[in-house]
């Protein structure tokens, strides 16, 4: 079969597109005839070797599929061969990646795609919308009528944060770096919605009132602004900032009972990530989650998607807006 691959870490051009060999199913895997993958920061990171992990070899990139069920192993109990499925959390702690013709996957990351939904949008969902949805309702416990601040309303997690918080009746604050993205995030649902460049961050956030749920998703997050704004009990999420060691005022944190939650979304075990993935079905179902996807390619061209996501990941003048999406 067709795989994108690497043997050992390094820039994009280090990856290969090339035959290798077809897997098959075992135990309680099986076999995905892949339609539509996607790309995310973290899929550079590993590949460039910024992100350490053990890596098979050769090593199929990727964490997001969508497709069907073509065969599946002996312990299989919940689908079938014809199943359409989306998942992710491949290319990870050992397991091989999704960028290939076909990828073996244990059941237990993958969720039936809805007859409404495209393969390209669940693909394209799949790591983001998991996230957003552990990073609110596990760990924030959001609620209707709460308040919500997205920084980076119009990227890839920021932007399912964005619909999930509106979806169950949440007050959305967005940011963003452009006005093409700030609009992008009024039409998912945000109320209010700022530049984070302008420096006129801090009014808008006084005129919008207090914050319940303080999403942060740039890399050197400001905490002094975030304290200042959250509400008593409030909540601070992190995920991303790998080596950042910003200033963090102690006194406003305890002062007013702050909550910060860390987390990565592949830490997240398969039952937690199953219940995330029934509601995303139901919104990506009923067209109240929607992906923003900025380029479609080939699975062929993944060296070229991989320089455009770290042109993304860098914030470069005229990078894409959205997702890219590479079909099989």
């Amino acid at each position: 079969m067709k795989a994108a691959y690497i043997e050992n870490p390094g820039a994009p051009e280090k990856i290969v597109f090339g035959s290798v060999t077809k897997p098959k199913p075992t135990g309680s895997q099986v076999l995905v005839k892949v339609k539509a993958v996607s790309v995310n920061p973290i899929d550079t990171y590993i590949r460039s070797g910024t992100v350490k992990m053990d890596l098979p070899r050769p090593f199929i990139i990727g964490c997001d599929l969508a497709g069907a069920i073509e065969a599946v192993g002996p312990d299989v109990k919940r689908f079938k061969p014809g199943d359409r499925v989306w998942g992710s959390n491949q290319g990870l702690l050992g397991r091989q990646g999704t960028f290939a013709e076909y990828a073996a996957v244990e059941e237990c990351w993958l969720y039936n795609t809805p007859d409404e939904v495209a393969d390209t949008d669940a693909a394209a969902l799949a790591l983001a919308g998991i996230t957003a949805h552990l990073g609110c309702f596990r760990s924030a416990n959001l609620k209707m009528g709460e308040s919500v601040f997205v920084h980076g309303g119009a990227g890839g997690v920021g932007s399912c944060v964005v619909q999930m918080a509106k979806a169950v009746g949440a007050r959305v604050f967005a940011t963003a770096g452009n006005d093409e993205k700030l609009q992008i995030c009024r039409k998912l649902g945000a109320a209010a919605a700022a530049n984070y460049k302008s420096g006129e961050l801090g009014a808008a956030l006084k005129k919008f009132g207090p914050i319940d749920v303080w999403w942060e998703s740039v890399r050197e997050p400001n905490f002094e602004l975030a304290l200042e704004h959250l509400n008593l009990r409030g909540r601070l999420l992190v995920m991303a900032g790998r080596e950042a060691r910003p200033h963090f005022p102690v006194g406003p944190f305890y002062t007013k009972d702050i909550t910060m939650y860390g987390f990565a979304m592949f830490n997240a075990p398969p039952d937690e990530q199953r219940k995330c993935a029934a509601e995303i079905n139901r919104w990506m179902a009923k067209g109240r989650l929607k992906p923003i996807i900025g380029k479609k390619m080939k699975l062929a061209e993944a060296a070229e998607a991989h320089r455009l996501q770290e042109e993304k990941n860098s914030k470069k003048a005229g990078a894409l807006i959205g997702k890219i999406v590479l079909t099989v």
